[in-house]
């Protein structure tokens, strides 16, 4: 499959499979956009994708997520970069052992992983939009959402706080954010899928401490595949010609699967939807 002439958006760029999918879709000809927040990993991360596209180095950006202000800053930027984009790949994210509050007062597994996809995606639509053929958003999401409800009285997790609860909900967020945003946006101008990339042997959730930190590597040193294997299927939805015509589905070791029962709630996620446009300041 080729991505040759392609522009691609990876945020969460500088490990795991992000780094992967960037590197893969770079070595199949496409015109890198790195997103990261620590600038030695994106200097790191930008030399791989530049071996793996011949020498041809990726526009990076250094952001971080977890704040609206960061998120903005980030789609300026790509935006001065670029007047159009083929593909947006929605991969940054992180679970936090213990509850913690961003800069805009907002609780930051729910910042980073489902507002960061939210606010991006909404400012790069257009951008998206001007891409000469049908642009791609993917949102890598998790089968942590399984057994997923969300709180609308309690979005934050300021009632009790558990980071893997905190973490399901995100991710059942990326499924209703993206079956909604499926449902909006033109399917002859742009097409929207998620994913479970695998439980990979990452980075993620490495500055955990504590008993969940020491259950985490564990898990991981029994049962994780490697990035590279992870990143098969966000690379798929990326580039695979065979979903030119598919929108609004979860896929799973490369494959359209049905998610939770919970994740089809059509009033779930269209109220996540108005909460999410109120908390980025889309809408007062």
């Amino acid at each position: 499959m080729s991505m040759k002439g392609k522009r691609v958006l990876v945020t969460g760029a500088t490990d795991g499979i992000g780094l992967q999918s960037a590197i893969r879709l770079a070595e199949m000809g496409a015109s890198l956009h790195i997103a990261g927040r620590n600038p030695e990993k994106l200097a790191r991360a930008s030399a791989l994708v530049a071996e793996a596209a011949g020498g041809a180095p990726p526009a990076t950006y250094l952001a971080d997520l977890s704040t609206m202000e960061g998120v903005r800053s980030l789609a300026d930027a790509v935006k001065t970069n670029c007047t159009s984009l083929d593909v947006l790949l929605n991969n940054a994210g992180a679970i936090f052992p213990k509850r913690q509050v961003t800069a805009d007062g907002l609780e930051a597994t729910f910042a980073l992983d489902h507002l960061s996809y939210f606010l991006l995606t909404h400012l790069l639509l257009d951008t998206l939009k001007a891409a000469p053929g049908r642009a791609r958003v993917v949102n890598v999401a998790s089968a942590a959402h399984r057994g997923a409800k969300l709180d609308f009285d309690d979005l934050q997790s300021e009632r009790g706080y558990s980071a893997w609860r905190a973490y399901q909900r995100a991710k059942l967020c990326n499924l209703y954010f993206t079956y909604e945003l499926a449902g909006r946006v033109d399917p002859a101008q742009i097409k929207v899928n998620c994913l479970h990339p695998g439980f990979v042997a990452s980075n993620f959730g490495g500055g955990a401490g504590g008993l969940f930190g020491w259950v985490l590597g564990a898990a991981k040193r029994l049962a994780a595949i490697d990035p590279a294997k992870g990143a098969e299927t966000p690379v798929y939805l990326c580039s695979s010609p065979e979903l030119e015509d598919v929108s609004g589905r979860y896929f799973d070791k490369c494959k359209a699967v049905p998610s939770s029962e919970q994740s089809y709630d059509v009033e779930a996620r269209k109220h996540l939807w108005a909460v999410s446009e109120r908390l980025t300041g889309i809408m007062p």
